[in-house]
């Protein structure tokens, strides 16, 4: 098998429901940068030395392959669809890593990457917000189910907090006229 078919070399590709489009359209921006979201946190996930929290980057890497399926479809009922279950699995998961965080720290800014594995995750973190971004504005083209939109919104939260609690030494951005020394 080869994995070339030259139908994309005028600039058409072709989505799950085998509808053709740009392949700068609205629509393969947000799923590409949902892929480029999984891509960035499987490089976090070889970071980590937990075993439960490689099994949750995985879990979730999963799922976006559902968000991707879903915004590659149109026409259509995608049959995989994120459900509000995974929306509550991601909150109920956040709240437990932000019980651990030190509550007078909860809201102050850190500089991120204090580590390796925090570092990947903070830009899984910011590649996260991007697709939110690319989806809420294929969201004002076209249909896309809100809750594959809270899914995004809340899995960038998780992230954050995921890497919040695997910092190692704290850097607390202080916001004073001399903070850029």
């Amino acid at each position: 098998m080869k994995i070339y078919t030259k139908t994309g070399d005028t600039g058409q590709t072709s989505l799950y429901s085998e509808q053709r489009v740009d392949k700068d359209s609205a629509r393969v921006e947000a799923y590409g940068t949902v892929d480029e979201l999984g891509a960035a946190l499987g490089l976090a996930k070889n970071f980590s030395e937990e075993s439960v929290i490689k099994s949750e980057i995985t879990a979730i890497q999963k799922k976006l392959f559902h968000v991707a399926g879903d915004l590659a479809t149109v026409g259509t009922p995608f049959p995989y669809k994120i459900q509000p279950r995974d929306v509550e699995a991601l909150e109920s998961k956040m709240d437990i890593y932000l019980e651990i965080m030190n509550k007078e720290q909860k809201n102050k800014f850190i500089l991120p990457g204090s580590n390796a594995f925090s570092a990947s995750l903070h830009v899984a973190r910011t590649v996260c917000r991007r697709a939110e971004r690319r989806i809420l504005a294929l969201s004002r083209k076209e249909e896309v189910d809100p809750v594959l939109i809270k899914y995004v919104n809340r899995l960038s939260d998780f992230i954050y907090a995921l890497a919040r609690i695997n910092e190692t030494d704290l850097e607390y951005m202080e916001f004073t006229s001399d903070s850029d020394n």
